[in-house]
């Protein structure tokens, strides 16, 4: 049994990191450089992970998938872990940092390692796309806050990036493809064969593209300095939230491919997209880049653990 265990927990996580280590090589050896690492980030964000959310909700049987005490939880939890959060932040002395700090530590990349691990594992996506649905634009609007409120530079444009922000939430393509997917399916639309295979192409895209981006936009140089507290980010991200939140997500019934995308929700990576987003508000971005790395590094071991320990206990 703890053979089977070990070896399923692996069979879902290794992949995914092998994907990853793979980008990361082809940056290394100058088969992506930057520019085009940006861009495969952008292409696999408008395009490919969109039509693979299309796909799997379009397909699907819209009465099964939509859950409101799934969608419930997933948004309680996300609360719950900003507050924990923001508390966690003011243990660090450099006010202008902790906006860095806050979401660092409870944005996931919940877009692109929760459908790779919850395909990975069960073939179809539609669970993690209900938690992208309820979780992504929360994840947004409080970081906006948060870099807002502790932005070094105080900005008289800051109430138009807020609104550029709430606008790009609304227009964003992962929500899109979801909203349209659901749409779909509700309505009952036929899909016509040259519809379901063209799009299709650019869904079996998706999963492997976002992965060698994700690992290609490491480097190693971003890892400077604020070691002690990219520790404690990386702490509460991989461990401390799943180990809070996942005996609730157990005790309300939660299992399968629910309960894998609620630990993704709770213990994947810190999203690279902090990084940028703390830029746009003249933050130094240095925290959040040491917190991505170092997030995603640990999260190929703590995803493995908390995969192991589920399976072990059959609750998936």
């Amino acid at each position: 049994m703890f053979v089977e265990n070990l070896q399923f927990s692996l069979n879902a996580t290794v992949p995914v990191f092998l994907m990853m280590m793979f980008g990361w090589f082809c940056q290394k050896t100058g088969l992506l450089d930057d520019h085009t690492t940006a861009k495969l980030n952008k292409f696999t964000f408008k395009t490919t992970l969109p039509a693979l959310l299309f796909m799997d909700l379009s397909n699907a049987d819209f009465g099964s998938v939509w859950d409101w005490k799934f969608i419930f939880f997933c948004i309680t939890a996300t609360f719950l872990s900003v507050g924990i959060a923001i508390v966690f932040s003011f243990l660090h002395k450099d006010r202008h940092e902790r906006g860095e700090i806050i979401q660092a530590c409870y944005r996931s990349s919940a877009a692109v390692l929760g459908i790779a691990f919850v395909k990975n594992i069960y073939g179809e996506t539609s669970m993690a796309a209900l938690m992208i649905a309820g979780t992504v634009p929360i994840y947004n609007i409080i970081a906006v806050v948060a870099l807002l409120v502790t932005s070094p530079e105080k900005k008289s444009s800051g109430k138009k990036l807020l609104l550029n922000t709430l606008k790009s939430i609304v227009t964003n393509p992962i929500i899109i493809g979801i909203a349209v997917g659901m749409a779909w399916s509700f309505l009952k639309i036929p899909q016509p064969v040259i519809l379901s295979k063209s799009v299709g192409y650019l869904a079996n895209m998706a999963t492997p593209l976002s992965l060698i981006a994700l690992g290609a936009s490491f480097k190693t140089s971003d890892a400077k300095g604020k070691l002690p507290l990219a520790l404690g980010i990386t702490f509460m991200k991989l461990i401390f939230f799943c180990a809070v939140f996942l005996p609730f997500a157990i005790h309300f019934g939660f299992k399968e491919e629910k309960l894998i995308a609620i630990l993704i929700m709770l213990g994947s990576a810190t999203t690279g997209s902090c990084f940028v987003m703390a830029k746009n508000f003249s933050h130094k971005g240095t925290v959040t880049a040491f917190a991505v790395m170092l997030t995603t590094l640990g999260s190929a071991f703590t995803l493995t653990a908390w995969l192991f320990i589920l399976r072990t206990f059959n609750y998936i």
